[in-house]
């Protein structure tokens, strides 16, 4: 329980932006966990079931099974690829959110200066927080979202890579 009151106390130093933040990570991470379930679960069985398939013809040098063999490995790389367009954008909102709590942060600092008339450095500290930590939330999110995206990419380019050799016209 005492790990909700810090979350909290942390949200709070940071502002109302992190709860945006939050959302959009939650999301991203959603799309990165679906995917790699998809990937080491249903995906093979896909695979499989393309391959038999594939076996199972009797022609497959002729122009139109050229075009069937296309279809198959498309339909596979379509499953794969689904979701990281969201997820690429998931990765990129979280760095503008982050940037957008830096300027909020720092119009608070400049309220507090143009209301106060002085340089009450307590007060400026409340702004600066609140324009520092939504900037390295945002950015730390970012960067777990980059690294999944980024691998995720580099595996379904391998996946669609091996089917199209597993295909092979006879």
């Amino acid at each position: 329980m005492a790990i909700w009151y810090d979350v909290l106390a942390f949200i709070e130093k940071g502002g109302d932006v992190l709860y945006v933040l939050a959302v959009i990570a939650l999301i991203m991470w959603t799309i990165i966990l679906e995917r790699l379930w998809y990937l080491f679960t249903e995906h093979r069985a896909g695979v499989e079931r393309v391959k038999a398939e594939w076996d199972a013809r009797t022609e497959t040098r002729s122009w139109h099974a050229h075009q069937i063999r296309r279809m198959m490995i498309s339909e596979v790389d379509s499953g794969l690829t689904s979701g990281l367009l969201i997820l690429q954008a998931c990765v990129g909102l979280c760095t503008l959110i982050g940037l957008l709590g830096t300027v909020s942060g720092m119009v608070e600092v400049f309220n507090t200066l143009a209301s106060a008339g002085n340089s009450n450095a307590r007060m400026m500290a409340d702004g600066v927080s609140k324009a520092t930590i939504p900037t390295m939330a945002g950015m730390v999110a970012a960067l777990s979202g980059l690294y999944f995206a980024s691998w995720l990419q580099s595996r379904v380019k391998k996946e669609t890579e091996h089917l199209a050799d597993a295909l092979t016209q006879r």
